[in-house]
């Protein structure tokens, strides 16, 4: 993404502004609250497709967040295609039955009833894309020398939180799913030693029949997550 020769400052006019009134801030402030109350980690999913031009804007979208020193310290792995997905759901499983057989802790594995999860992952090979979230360690010059990221975690976190929220923008629902350890989608995904796998992200659209879990719905009112000092 760089040449080392040409890491200069160039101050630009800022390019874009959204100039609202106060009531129409509270208005769309108020309108994305509702929008994202109906968003939902869905594990049932139908076969219906979804066009690939979608997914490219919802990562394109994802691809906007702020990083550090702008490095842009990741990669999306988007996969449609039905044997890829049937080897990640193989080895995810894998990872996953250790884990329920007690490998996650007691606690862990506790704190998961309520959500009614298993080993079985049937969302990775039924709904229609996985994108799979890698975090870039290290990045390189156009020479090939190797440059440091910075905030690699805290960047990719947040492109995450985009891509979800641009996916859920456009209709579709999601599932995000984290097998531990899961360096082996570096492997089937021929991803470089660079990348770390962060998370799979299951998206498509729900089953007929699809259900959430009750304990899902319950969410800390806001004077749970927040503090304001006015």
């Amino acid at each position: 993404m760089y040449a080392r020769d040409s890491l200069t400052y160039e101050p630009l006019p800022l390019p874009d502004r959204i100039a609202l009134t106060d009531k129409e801030s509270r208005s769309e402030a108020r309108a994305f609250l509702s929008r994202m109350l109906k968003r939902h980690s869905v594990r049932d999913y139908s076969d219906q497709p979804v066009s690939r031009d979608i997914i490219e804007n919802c990562i394109r979208t994802a691809g906007t967040a702020p990083s550090g020193a702008n490095h842009q310290p990741w990669h999306f792995v988007a996969i449609s295609d039905p044997i890829l997905k049937e080897q990640i759901r193989a080895e995810a499983e894998i990872e996953e039955k250790r884990f329920y057989a007690g490998g996650g802790g007691d606690e862990w594995i506790k704190a998961l009833e309520p959500i009614g999860t298993s080993a079985e992952k049937r969302h990775l090979t039924i709904a229609p894309w996985l994108i799979v979230v890698f975090a870039q360690r290290w990045g390189e010059f156009d020479d090939g020398t190797r440059f440091k990221n910075y905030y690699v975690t805290e960047s990719v976190n947040i492109a995450t939180g985009f891509l979800l929220t641009a996916l859920h923008h456009a209709g579709l629902s999601t599932l995000t799913h984290t097998p531990n350890p899961m360096k082996f989608l570096n492997s089937v995904l021929s991803r470089p030693s660079s990348e770390k796998p962060t998370m799979i992200i299951a998206v498509g659209h729900p089953a007929p029949d699809a259900t959430v879990p009750a304990a899902a719905k319950l969410k800390k009112p806001l004077e749970s997550i927040s503090t304001f000092f006015d």
